[in-house]
């Protein structure tokens, strides 16, 4: 009974940034559930890469090329979402940019508007836009994508670390608001992964020794193991958990 809870059967789920990294992890765990999976990013070729890989195994996907910045392609996304599976029940936040590594004063303002656009201002605009969805239909579960670097500063990640604060409390306040609406709203905070979009700290032996002196379980993720977490907040499982950031960080945290 109490797996059963975990299942995703015949659940629509929208990934942003599901073209690698964790996002694509997340649609391949979410698709072994039983879901229906909307994947999302910029480049439809690598999206539909992801989408032959599920397709393949027999289960059902839509690929849908969207900016995570962009109000108009964001609108886009739910809409054909709606028109191809009629329905919208896990939304995850996902995709994130970080176009500069170094002191925030040598930030200029479009970095800072690149940044925020697409970590923070499309994560609240797409969630709006589910909303409407999944309150018609009784309710779903929205989970952000934030970041250890959102609970303290980090070192060449200034400006990355106020956004996934942003998140952080993007998902608190849209928890408080649509609880009455039976819509969740949790974020999960990863520590260092393995992924493409990290590779300039994990490619770099300094910075991983001091991650490996910080860290209990010495070593850093990988992308699968954030899957987990994200299906507990995605299913019934969590049914009680609203508001609320789950770290999966190796520790580094404690």
């Amino acid at each position: 009974m109490y797996l059963e809870k975990y299942h995703l059967k015949d659940k629509v789920a929208i990934i942003t940034g599901a073209s690698r990294g964790i996002g694509k992890a997340i649609a391949c765990g979410f698709s072994e559930a039983g879901a229906k999976v909307v994947l999302a990013s910029r480049k439809i070729a690598d999206l539909e890469k992801v989408a032959g890989e599920i397709s393949a195994a027999g289960r059902e996907v839509f690929p849908i090329a969207a900016h995570n910045g962009k109000l108009a392609d964001l609108e886009n996304l739910v809409s054909k979402t709606i028109e191809k599976f009629k329905n919208i029940d896990i939304l995850v936040n996902n995709a994130g940019t970080n176009p500069v590594f170094g002191p925030v004063l040598n930030c200029d303002e479009p970095v800072w508007d690149k940044i925020f656009e697409v970590n923070l201002k499309g994560y609240f605009f797409l969630s709006k836009e589910v909303t409407k969805y999944m309150a018609e239909k009784g309710g779903g579960s929205i989970i952000n994508m934030a970041s250890v670097a959102g609970h303290r500063p980090t070192p060449g990640l200034g400006v990355y670390s106020i956004s996934k604060a942003g998140v952080i409390m993007l998902t608190k306040v849209c928890a408080s608001e649509w609880a009455s609406l039976k819509i969740r709203v949790n974020a999960i905070a990863p520590g260092l992964v393995q992924t493409k979009f990290s590779q300039a700290l994990w490619d770099n032996e300094v910075v991983m020794e001091e991650v490996k002196r910080r860290m209990p379980m010495q070593r850093i993720g990988q992308p699968e193991e954030i899957v987990g977490a994200a299906l507990y907040l995605a299913s019934e499982a969590s049914s009680f958990v609203t508001g609320q950031t789950l770290v999966v960080d190796g520790g580094e945290d404690i």
